[in-house]
């Protein structure tokens, strides 16, 4: 019953509005381009210490490469792509599709950061918002940063990057 109550008590914090997001350092990328993604994780959950961060990624964002981090154990999960990519001539049909950074310490006093890379494909729409839902696991509940609807007042969003036209500078 304890942990029901504690998890209770975070998930109440999480929905404060003075909650900081999990977001990305750079908010926009170029279609077709690569993209180096720096996830941004603000603090623990509620006072929790983060043990685990686990990102999914979405359909259009192929070629991913996690970076490793010191103290984390890193693990990738892979699988089939809806459609092939093109990977400066290699046709790509599988990749990764999710990455999990896990056995760490992050207190909820302090920030951090996960890195990785991949590529936008080129066909994605201009000015739409890729989603990259993540999830903080702590020893007694989660923060889970998936609401992909793109509502400003929503308590939980994804991380997201919007595309904006590839092939220059901006």
């Amino acid at each position: 019953m304890i942990r029901k109550t504690t998890l209770a008590l975070a998930i109440a914090a999480l929905a404060s509005p003075a909650f900081a997001h999990a977001t990305f350092e750079t908010q926009q990328a170029k279609v077709g381009a690569t993209y180096k993604a720096v996830l941004r994780v603000p603090h623990g959950c509620g006072t929790e210490a983060t043990h685990t961060v686990r990102v999914q990624i979405p359909e259009g964002f192929y070629n991913v490469k996690p970076m490793p981090k010191a103290g984390w154990k890193l693990e990738t999960v892979t699988g089939p792509y809806a459609k092939p990519y093109d990977n400066h001539g290699t046709q790509m049909t599988e990749g990764v599709k999710e990455i999990v950074w896990s056995e760490g310490n992050l207190p909820n006093a302090w920030y951090d950061e996960f890195v990785f890379r991949g590529s936008f494909a080129g066909d994605l729409p201009v000015d739409s918002v890729i989603y990259f839902p993540a999830v903080q696991e702590c020893a007694g509940g989660e923060a889970a940063w998936i609401d992909t609807s793109g509502d400003p007042k929503a308590a939980m969003p994804a991380p997201g990057v919007k595309l904006i036209k590839g092939g220059h500078s901006h």
